[in-house]
This record gives structure tokens, C-alpha cells and sequence, in this order.
């Protein structure tokens, strides 16, 4: 584990608190439609590491891809870091280097990631317009996506095109406060 020193209770609280965010906020308020069936089928893995430097939440990455492609009955997998990238600016560059992993190893097209941190922030967004939410999680996650699996969802859906934007409107509707007490609530529950 080069050397990193785990923490198990924070990676234990990690997992319970992103299955909570999963169960309440993901399928809960239906940002994502396709997640209902695949986490009550227990086909998603949480797969929390403890890792704290690059190379080896680089590694455990990597171990994530290599199960997906021995396990076919995961269906994706989300992995979440207990205890480093609090810097959004810092995941995102472990998201780029997750990304060119993936493209290395003739991944992309197979695979795809979707991003998730505590302070999420989309591109020109303000850090408190209540969209970000939407990809506000209570740990730094990259989820693995099976990249067939997501177009076949995607074509059997009447209007995925409109997911993001409905998202967009629920979370502005709910407001700043209510997504506030909501991620907070998941983190501390656990």
C-alpha cells in the first residue's frame, strides 16, 4: 500500500456514507434514472480506498478497471478516496490522470468516467449555484462506467437528453440549504 497507513474507520464511514448518498440523493431524488435497477440488483461496487498518494489511488484505479473487465457482473463501480484529494483542483488531476490511464490501456470506449467531490464545481459555475450538487458527493469519487452498458441505458430512455437539465432545475428548486443539510446528513449519519 506504499506505505500509506489506513485508516479503517474513515474508509468504513466512507463507504456507508456514499452507499447513504447513493440510496437518498442518486436514486432517491432520480438524478441518475439507470441507477435504481443496478444498485438493487448489487451489481454496483463501492470500492473505498485508503490511499493517500497518487501512484497509489492510481494503482487502485487500475485494480477497480481490471475487476470490472474480470467481473461481469458488476455492472460499474465507484471509487471513492477516504482520505486524500480534499482540494477539488487536486482531484481533478487525479481525474486527468485516471482518464489518460484509461486511454493507455485502450480503455476509452469501454470504460468511461463520471466525477464526483464534496466541492464539486462545474466549468464558470459560482462554488454555491445549487446545480453543482448534482456532482456533490461526500467523498472524492471516480466512477467507472461500462461504456456499452451507458448507451444501451441512455437509447432506451425516452428523454436522456433532458437528465442533466431536469437535474439543473431540481437542484435550483430545492436550493442551497436543503443540499447543504442533505450531504451533510449522509456524512454524518454514518
Amino acid at each position: 500500500m506504499n506505505g500509506t497507513i489506513v485508516n479503517v474507520e474513515k474508509v468504513m464511514r466512507a463507504e456507508q456514507a456514499t452507499r447513504q448518498w447513493l440510496e437518498r440523493v442518486v436514486v432517491g431524488l432520480n438524478l441518475c434514472p439507470f441507477a435504481r435497477r443496478e444498485l438493487d440488483g448489487g451489481r454496483v461496487r463501492i470500492a473505498v480506498t485508503g490511499e493517500t498518494d497518487l501512484e497509489g489511488l492510481l494503482m487502485t484505479f487500475a485494480t477497480e478497471l481490471a475487476r470490472l473487465n474480470n467481473e461481469p457482473s458488476i455492472e460499474t463501480t465507484l471509487v471513492v478516496v477516504a482520505d486524500a484529494v480534499p482540494d477539488f483542483f487536486e482531484y481533478l488531476d487525479l481525474l486527468d490522470m485516471a482518464q489518460g490511464w484509461l486511454e493507455e490501456q485502450d480503455m476509452e470506449g469501454v470504460y468511461q468516467l463520471a466525477s464526483f467531490h464534496p466541492d464539486y464545481q462545474f466549468a464558470d459555475s459560482d462554488p454555491d449555484d445549487e446545480a453543482n450538487y448534482t456532482n456533490r458527493s461526500p467523498f472524492p469519487i471516480i466512477h467507472i462506467l461500462r461504456e456499452d452498458s451507458v448507451e444501451q441505458a441512455v437509447a432506451s430512455h425516452p428523454d436522456a437528453e433532458c437528465i442533466p437539465e431536469r437535474n439543473i432545475s431540481l437542484a435550483r428548486e430545492k436550493g442551497l440549504a436543503y443540499w447543504q443539510a442533505l450531504l451533510k446528513d449522509v456524512t454524518t449519519r454514518t
